[in-house]
């Protein structure tokens, strides 16, 4: 997955203005008729909800908006420079690349991310009673141009953590329509997935299902600061402990990894614990004594508890986005 890449961007020139003069046959000393030059095109990064990656800009990383027109005479103002019109995908965000200042966070619509430059102003503009004419023109001035970084976070209400193996892209697939690899070995995703989950009475929510994350990752260890971006827009956060291989260890885990995560950015979020695979352990065992009183014990293969733990999420979407508001 391709979620962080360096463009480099240039807004249009103005057109220069034009030096003229009439030259009519019944107007034997005409006067100045130079227009204006046309401004240059902006770059425009504009949201659209059908993409979900930055792999297109990984092949083509150079866009340009079209100068505007120099002026012409009898008045006529140069046409504006063509707008570049660049698609990205929500979530979004854009940093400058010499100064490392977040520019902007796309959620939706469009943002300029670099002007054109203002067209020249023709001679007639400096057409005066003492100076009648006049032969001064300006030149367009230059579009900005800025090289700057792009990154993805993706949008989702629900970030799904745990270890390599946890059992996660099991869940994905039980809950939604999302189709990832699944294998008896770790590492099978790859790449952060989203489903929609959809309820009873069109209740719907969407839960991203993050890589395996191992110890260290706040720190880079492995993929983790690739993938631990995307669980920071997320509302509230799911632990995916395996009950087959120390879940309390693996609850501690990836509970230092939110604490630490760029001090502390994910640990305000609410959290759900849930242990999985419990067709596969012995049933007689408290785990709730290990994983905490408010754990979830499920099954993502047979089903079990599925449905308590829906209910539980949308529940803490509903008190998320009242404590928001």
């Amino acid at each position: 997955m391709i979620d962080r890449v360096e463009i480099r961007v240039k807004a249009g020139n103005g057109g220069n203005g034009c030096l003229a003069f009439r030259r009519e046959k019944h107007i034997p000393k005409g006067g100045p008729s130079g227009g204006d030059g046309g401004k240059g095109g902006d770059v425009i990064l504009r949201v659209d909800i059908n993409q979900n990656s930055l792999l297109d800009f990984y092949y083509l990383n150079h866009y340009k908006a079209k100068n505007g027109k120099p002026g012409e005479g009898s008045r006529k103002k140069g046409a504006d420079g063509e707008d570049k019109i660049i698609d990205v995908p929500p979530g979004t965000i854009v940093y400058d690349k010499a100064t490392k200042e977040r520019i902007a966070d796309l959620i939706e619509g469009d943002f300029i991310i670099a002007r054109g430059g203002k067209g020249g102003l023709g001679n007639a503009h400096f057409a005066t009673p003492s100076n009648q004419a006049p032969r001064r023109t300006t030149e367009g001035k230059p579009g900005e141009e800025k090289e700057l970084i792009l990154e993805l976070k993706l949008i989702a209400d629900v970030g799904l953590m745990g270890e390599p193996n946890a059992g996660k892209s099991t869940l994905i697939s039980r809950i939604s329509k999302a189709k990832p690899k699944i294998a008896s070995y770790p590492f099978t995703t790859k790449e952060p997935l989203l489903g929609i989950v959809e309820l009873s009475d069109n209740r719907r929510f969407v839960v991203c299902d993050i890589p395996g994350i191992i110890q260290g990752a706040h720190n880079g260890k492995g993929m983790g600061l690739q993938f631990l971006r995307h669980v920071e827009r997320t509302k509230i956060l799911i632990i995916l402990t395996d009950l087959t291989y120390m879940p309390e260890k693996s609850l501690a885990i990836i509970r230092n990894e939110i604490e630490k995560y760029k001090n502390g950015v994910l640990k305000s979020k609410p959290v759900i614990v849930v242990g999985s695979k419990i067709d596969a352990v012995d049933t007689d065992k408290n785990w709730l004594d290990i994983l905490g009183d408010e754990a979830i014990i499920i099954s993502s293969v047979t089903g079990e508890n599925i449905d308590i733990l829906m209910e539980r999420i949308w529940t803490k979407l509903k008190e998320f986005e009242s404590d928001e508001s």
